[in-house]
């Protein structure tokens, strides 16, 4: 093996390997869980709020182990999280109203970050699933949901934001960004992976205006949560499904088009994904600077 691996975006020394593989041996008994707290406690894996880093330890050694790097216990079925209900409780389809009126109608808008767990989040986690083509399961790492009502208090929509694309290169050029500055700065980006207008929704300029009142908050939001800020927002457009007109009115800016690649890409396997516009809206005016700091 050489002397220095990547994996994930890190670069892991042999020596690095050796103590992850001892990790593992002298602590049969532990769960994969229990061992990723372990590397984000010893190697100092926090986020800026104190949280452990253990989505990203967790998909390193599944990713070691799926080179043949390293073993890790079996899987405990019994201890996975359990599935999200198929429906809020108390909830019913007949609750939501076609609605067809102008903005100025509906507005002010109500919009809302639910709290873990409660009735307003479990409404997000059912209306993506059910109705956002991509489908929804559940969030890891650092995101913030939004349930959109109008005046009335009726969910006309809903938005998540999650973890930033690692590398796409007209982001990457647009920002500045070589490999090293990525990788101290991809945390203050935040992707607008969900946006939806439920389907009994039919309202000109509402997903441009609802975009704009998320764009105005969401870096306070962001430090709120996670005591630290973002500095832009990215989102991608499947080109054969979307214009992106609404991201487009809200000022937006299409930097380019993926490549057709997966993330899930590796050196022997290629997968094929739809080609998507990638756009961006930067939230401070110094952005650029922002985002190519590096440590002292």
């Amino acid at each position: 093996m050489n002397e220095t691996i990547i994996c994930q975006g890190r670069h892991i020394q042999k020596s690095d390997l050796c103590w992850l593989r001892n990790v593992t041996q002298d602590h049969p008994d532990w769960s994969r869980h229990k061992i990723t707290k372990h590397i984000c406690s010893q190697w100092g894996w926090y986020t800026p709020s104190g949280q452990t880093k253990t989505f990203a330890a967790r998909s390193m050694i599944d990713k070691l182990e799926q080179r043949g790097l390293l073993d890790l216990p079996p899987i405990r079925v019994a201890f996975r999280r359990k599935p999200r209900p198929p429906f809020p409780e108390g909830f019913t389809a007949s609750d939501l109203k076609p609605i067809n009126q102008p903005l100025e109608k509906l507005t002010p808008l109500s919009i809302q970050i639910p709290t873990s767990n409660s009735y307003e989040e479990y409404c997000v986690g059912y209306y993506l699933s059910r109705h956002h083509y991509l489908g929804f399961n559940r969030t890891v790492g650092e995101n913030i949901k939004y349930l959109v009502r109008d005046r009335s208090g009726q969910d006309i929509a809903c938005l998540l934001f999650g973890s930033a694309a690692w590398k796409t290169a007209p982001r990457d050029s647009f920002i500045g960004w070589d490999r090293e500055t990525r990788k101290a700065n991809i945390n203050f980006l935040t992707n607008n992976t969900r946006f939806l207008i439920l389907p009994q929704v039919c309202v000109p300029h509402l997903a441009s205006h609802i975009l704009s009142r998320i764009m105005r908050r969401i870096q306070q939001d962001w430090i709120n949560k996670y005591a630290h800020p973002i500095h832009m927002v990215e989102t991608f457009v499947e080109c054969n499904l979307f214009k992106g007109t609404c991201y487009k009115a809200a000022n937006w800016r299409c930097v380019g088009k993926t490549k057709g690649r997966s993330r899930q890409d590796n050196g022997r396997t290629q997968l094929s994904v739809p080609v998507k516009d990638i756009l961006l809206y930067p939230l401070t005016k110094n952005f650029r600077q922002a985002l190519c700091r590096r440590e002292a």
